[in-house]
């Protein structure tokens, strides 16, 4: 088992996040659902998400993170981010690859016991959103097809 650190997290562009929403959105219903936001903020999840984003706060992650295990088991990308993705939302992609190893090292053991062979796991790219929700809304808050509840006036000092 391999121990996946901080450094190692991959990071996505809010541009480049977009043009993977965008895509998904014009797709039909079977891909459109491959690829999934987790928004990590906490009493600061105000003012705006990103459409379609699931809000796990970091502060429950504790008691949240087999729910969040099992709702992105099938998904192909997940991106997580909080105001800036400088703390929370790299704590929480960590947590999640390293939860989700865990998870995969035991479900690979008990199939070793139960038959001769294991199902091959399907790799998931995880990401982190560079500049985070901060970085997005400066882009894409009051474009309705990206962010869902923005509220502008709330971001004016950032």
């Amino acid at each position: 088992m391999t121990m996946v650190t901080i450094s190692a997290l991959q990071r996505i562009t809010a541009p480049k996040l977009a043009e993977m929403l965008l895509a998904s959105a014009s797709q039909p219903s079977s891909d459109a659902n491959k690829v999934a936001i987790v928004d990590v903020r906490d009493d600061d999840h105000i003012g705006g998400h990103i459409k379609s984003s699931l809000h796990f706060p970091s502060r429950s992650l504790d008691a949240t993170m087999p729910t969040l295990l099992r709702k992105l088991a099938d998904k192909d990308v997940v991106i997580f981010h909080c105001a800036l993705s400088q703390q929370r939302g790299p704590s929480a992609a960590l947590r999640y690859l390293r939860e989700k190893e865990a998870a995969a090292a035991a479900v690979k053991k008990a199939a070793e016991e139960n038959t001769a062979e294991g199902k091959p796991e399907k790799q998931q790219q995880v990401y982190v959103l560079d500049r985070g929700f901060v970085g997005w809304q400066e882009a894409y808050g009051p474009d309705e097809r990206l962010t869902e509840a923005y509220r502008k006036e709330l971001w004016e000092e950032y």
